[in-house]
């Protein structure tokens, strides 16, 4: 060990009261508040189970924040402190220090250890102390029910770890603990499986859900269920939705799902890639939201104009902040449709991803009155889309006048390519030359990128490069 990182006395004793587990236990009784987390990590890091169990049941803070360690953590350590709550549990009069009222096993809360390990200078300040008196204000009552605090990332290596454990320990313990999780992420898991984790979980505790898996519509259908439980949901994700040919049971599994929304008051942001169901129902799931989004993407899949039409008239898009219809064909829309959807939102908006939508010229020119209006717009991409180099330059015309737009995305314009769709580095030197003059005559210190991924021509988005044109 370095001279120059002594250990410190307080390592030095939990050390030493950790060769005798029996003497560390009774000592428990008359420990320092302060002592109990740089004992328990000394505890933990060397295995020490039966110490742990009985720190678990003697706990004197009101949150046991155990994820923050079980990186290093197997299922004997996790059963030896649940043993401890079990104990705990059991109770009808709990111990006088104990003011244990949640357990957290997600990966946050690194500063409480670190501050207590002293690897943080503030360890030992008033304001690091404050969080103990008042954790014991608020914990007079009864400690039941136990919250237990997880992170749901369901996929085939989750059967493998801990949490069927977990699981197992919670469902012999059903009214003793609520189960709690703020995210769910399903990446790949068979329905059946999922369902019987998520029938053990306070539903309404879930604030994200994320669904990155390829699901048939009646596998959505049949999960939007437990979805409308999920009362308190802000953020939802669901990707790769797909839908055979539209049949009478399709349109059932559609109303299923889509009806589950009216019970999700606290949405704020929805993103849905490639929903192959959505087409020509768009309305449908739009009249079930009851919350003001502030974020919505609708991405890489077929919309038909009414459908446009029917979001641009929706209540719940009044105080949007993020729009991204990447991916979504326009090039037939009537440009009066985009633009009305950009009248709606363009006091709040402030992202709006057009990017592969096969936008024409004519279309972005009938919306550039609406767009200038959009004061509060911060980032804004049409790559992806073959534009002339007129239009482009109108574009950086219009948006000159929004002070708060610093990200800005364009394809290089179409007299860059070849007849051949082939990009022509000599052409696009020249266009780099002529907007940077365009930039010039604007006035206005700037910076724009034209990306040449995704390709305009074929979509193709394996290259990514861009390349920056800065007038200050």
């Amino acid at each position: 060990m370095s001279v120059w990182n002594p250990p410190r006395l307080l390592d030095l004793a939990g050390k030493s009261l950790l060769r005798d587990e029996t003497l560390a236990i009774c000592a428990l009784e008359y420990l320092p508040t302060e002592l109990f987390p740089p004992l328990f990590m000394e505890a933990f890091y060397g295995n020490h189970r039966e110490t742990l169990k009985a720190m678990v049941q003697a706990w004197p803070f009101v949150r046991l924040p155990l994820g923050g360690l079980m990186q290093m953590s197997h299922v004997g350590t996790l059963q030896a402190m649940l043993d401890g709550l079990d104990v705990l549990l059991a109770q009808k009069v709990h111990p006088r220090r104990c003011r244990l009222q949640v357990l957290d096993l997600r990966n946050t809360s690194q500063d409480f250890w670190s501050m207590w390990s002293g690897s943080r200078a503030t360890m030992y300040s008033r304001s690091m102390m404050a969080p103990t008196v008042e954790d014991r204000s608020r914990t007079e009552q009864s400690l039941t029910p136990l919250q237990v605090f997880i992170e749901l990332c369901l996929n085939e290596r989750t059967l493998d770890g801990f949490l069927p454990y977990l699981m197992s320990w919670a469902e012999q313990r059903k009214g003793l603990i609520h189960l709690c999780c703020k995210k769910l992420n399903i990446v790949s898991m068979p329905l059946g499986t999922i369902a019987k984790v998520l029938s053990m979980v306070q539903l309404d505790c879930i604030q994200e859900v994320q669904v990155n898996c390829p699901w048939h519509l009646s596998t959505l259908a049949t999960f939007s269920l437990f979805l409308g439980q999920m009362s308190n949901v802000q953020r939802l994700l669901f990707c790769h939705i797909h839908a055979s040919v539209r049949e009478e049971q399709e349109q059932h599994h559609v109303v299923q799902i889509t009806s589950q929304f009216l019970r999700l008051h606290h949405l704020q942001d929805l993103y849905m890639e490639s929903p192959s169901f959505l087409e020509g129902c768009l309305d449908q799931m739009l009249r079930c939201l009851k919350a003001p989004l502030e974020n919505l993407a609708i991405s890489h899949c077929l919309l038909t104009e009414s459908d446009l039409t029917h979001l641009s008239q929706c209540p719940s898009i009044s105080q949007l902040k993020g729009l991204d219809l990447s991916g979504v064909t326009l090039t037939d829309f009537s440009p009066d449709v985009l633009q009305g959807l950009l009248e709606k939102v363009a006091s709040t908006l402030q992202e709006l991803d057009l990017e592969l939508c096969g936008i024409t010229d004519s279309q972005l020119e009938a919306i550039l009155p609406a767009l200038s209006h959009c004061s509060a717009l911060t980032s804004f991409s049409v790559r992806g889309n073959l534009l002339s180099m007129a239009i482009v330059q109108k574009v950086l015309g219009c948006t000159t006048g929004l002070p708060g737009l610093c990200q800005e995305l364009y394809p290089p314009p179409r007299e860059s390519f070849s007849s051949q769709g082939t990009l022509l580095p000599g052409r696009l030197a020249q266009v780099r030359a002529e907007l940077y003059e365009s930039l010039r005559a604007l006035g206005r210190p700037r910076t724009i990128w034209i990306s040449y991924s995704p390709c305009p021509h074929c979509g193709d988005d394996t290259v990514h490069h861009a390349e920056r044109i800065v007038y200050s």
